[in-house]
């Protein structure tokens, strides 16, 4: 009895010694299938099992996925080539392993028992697989699981979830391709642009550089804010509102009420306002006929009286204390 303790005790170091050889082996040859792939090792039943299975001092990254069409996943489709580049990008910045971390792809096609074992409804899923053994053991031996329901489809965000799960070592960075398509189809817009300004430029230059469409620009905008136009849409103010008589008021009172329709009527005030004081002073002193130019003081004269007075009486609704006020209104 005491012969097979001793033989037991002696042989303890030797089996862990074995089973940390054994690990360590697993890690170089997934390593190895890595490195010559240049891209995750595509695994099946069998070999999700060998690579996750415990003791493991290494991490493994695992997407499982759904690739063909017939399965109707959309995301798993875009965010394949996505996850190639992650490996890619990951094992060339780190070709000695000492992140120690491999990357795998399982698809539905050739692990349906593991789909079935982990009783997955939907695609894709990425687990992370901590070691549990050595120096960066966890204690809890279920996996890490990145959430899709976001919607990401990038490879950046989904390498930053990894690189912060794992612990302090080489962590490369994404390294995506130079698309010259897209380059060279950028450069060919630009330069067709710039030629086209420099063609058409004899036929657009004068109509922007003049000055009566930026002074009518200008003056729309000017009637815009001022009319309040900017109130209504931070508020969401109502267009009209009741009069608590059964009709409808077209003026909210106080300064801090306001109503679409309101808006608009004081906008066109302004408008009309504007529009008879520019033809007085710059379309009344042109007219050659003496009669006709004393006809035209006259009537926009008169159009500006009635406005301004208009324009007082609203006013005056808004602030009922107001003193002024101007005929006819």
């Amino acid at each position: 009895m005491r012969l097979s303790q001793i033989l037991t005790a002696c042989l303890l170091p030797l089996s862990a010694l074995a089973a940390k050889k054994a690990t360590g082996d697993r890690f170089q040859d997934f390593h190895a299938q890595q490195l010559s792939s240049s891209t995750s090792i595509k695994l099946d039943d069998a070999s999700y099992t060998k690579l996750t299975s415990a003791p493991r001092d290494y991490s493994v990254a695992v997407l499982l996925t759904a690739l063909e069409t017939r399965f109707g996943c959309q995301l798993c489709r875009e965010f394949q080539p996505e996850w190639d580049l992650i490996a890619k990008s990951w094992t060339k910045g780190d070709k000695a392993g000492e992140s120690r971390l491999i990357y795998g792809t399982l698809d539905f096609n050739d692990g349906k028992n593991t789909f079935q074992s982990l009783m997955l409804q939907t695609a894709p899923v990425l687990l992370l697989f901590h070691p549990t053994t050595g120096p960066n053991a966890k204690v809890d031996s279920q996996p890490s699981r990145f959430d899709f329901s976001t919607g990401t489809n990038r490879a950046e965000p989904i390498r930053d979830w990894i690189a912060r799960q794992l612990p302090d070592g080489p962590k490369p960075q994404i390294s995506r391709p130079i698309n010259y398509v897209r380059l060279i189809s950028i450069t060919t817009a630009v330069l067709g642009l710039i030629t086209f300004l420099a063609v058409a430029a004899p036929y657009y230059l004068p109509v922007i550089q003049n000055r009566n469409l930026w002074a009518a620009i200008s003056l729309i905008a000017v009637l815009l804010f001022t009319s309040g136009h900017m109130f209504n849409h931070i508020r969401k103010v109502p267009y009209v509102q009741g009069d608590g008589k059964g009709g409808v008021s077209y003026f909210a009172g106080g300064f801090q009420n306001q109503v679409g329709l309101e808006t608009q009527i004081v906008a066109a005030i302004y408008a009309v306002l504007s529009f008879a004081s520019i033809s007085l002073a710059l379309k009344v002193p042109r007219m050659t006929d003496p009669k006709a130019q004393q006809i035209a003081v006259f009537v926009w004269g008169g159009v500006i009286l009635g406005m301004y007075s208009f324009l007082l009486s609203v006013f005056r609704i808004k602030n009922g204390g107001y003193p002024f006020w101007l005929p006819p209104f």
